[in-house]
Formats: structure tokens, C-alpha cells, sequence
């Protein structure tokens, strides 16, 4: 991959970190419940610190990524991705975040898989480990909301 095949992709990446802060922006306007609120603007403000490092990424080659490493729960994997309406149950605005994590976070797997230069080959590890991360939180909130026995 020569390096403005890179670039596109990281310049990609930083349209994904947009689109998720609008869309954990519009979902915490919509959810009448405080914590859930605070929750998904909380996610908004991050998926915007995401954006400024895949800006400082791309702008400095010497730049580094790491992400801790979390467990992937797998619990996206077990339910549809319901469609973003005005009236979701928080449930539902849960299991749309963490399909749309789990969508992110293959694509970087698939992206570092196929990369021959090492170097690219971690970037997209790193990345794949930061939507991991995302996932792995909308995982345990919608395990919180969608088994309240676990309280």
C-alpha cells in the first residue's frame, strides 16, 4: 500500500470518528433517561479525542498508537442491528452503537490483515484495538440494560 492509499484510509477513518460523534450526539439527544444521556455524550466526546489523534497520526509519521488491549465480549455478534428511530428503547440505541463498533472494528482487523508493511500493519491493529475498546463498553451497558438482574 503506497503511502496516499494510506493516508485515504486514515483521512476514512477520521469520516468514521465524525459520523460516530453525530451519531452519539443525535442519540443522546433523544434518550430521556440521565445516565443513558450521559453515557452516549460521553462517547460522542470521544469518538472526537479519536478524530484529533487519527488527525495528529496522519499529520506526524513519527506519531504512535496504543490502545490498551480489552476482551472482545462478543456480545454484538448475538443480536440485529435495529434501525435508528426517534422512539428506540435503549436497548435498541445500545445494540445500534455496538454493531456499528463491531462493523469498525473488523474493517481495521481486515485492513491490518491484508497489509504487507509491517508498520501499516500495526496502525491498523492499534485501530482495530480502539473500536474493540468502544465495543467492549457498549457491550457491558447493553448487557446492564438488557439484563437489569445483573445489577
Amino acid at each position: 500500500m503506497d503511502k496516499s492509499q494510506y493516508v485515504e484510509i486514515l483521512n476514512a477513518a477520521i469520516e468514521g470518528e465524525i459520523e460516530a460523534h453525530q451519531f452519539y450526539l443525535e442519540v443522546s439527544q433523544r434518550i430521556t433517561q440521565p445516565h443513558l444521556r450521559d453515557m452516549f455524550a460521553a462517547f460522542a466526546q470521544e469518538e472526537l479525542k479519536h478524530r484529533q489523534i487519527l488527525e495528529n497520526f496522519r499529520d506526524n509519521e513519527k506519531a504512535r498508537l496504543a490502545f490498551a488491549t480489552v476482551p472482545d465480549l462478543k456480545v454484538a455478534e448475538t443480536v440485529d442491528a435495529p434501525r435508528l428511530s426517534l422512539d428506540m428503547k435503549p436497548a435498541d440505541a445500545i445494540a445500534l452503537a455496538m454493531k456499528k463498533e463491531q462493523a469498525a472494528m473488523e474493517h481495521y482487523t481486515n485492513l491490518a490483515r491484508a497489509c504487507e508493511d509491517g508498520g501499516q500493519r500495526e496502525i491498523f491493529e492499534q485501530l482495530a484495538a480502539m473500536e474493540r475498546q468502544h465495543k467492549h463498553r457498549m457491550e457491558q451497558a447493553f448487557v446492564d440494560i438488557g439484563y437489569p438482574e445483573v445489577w
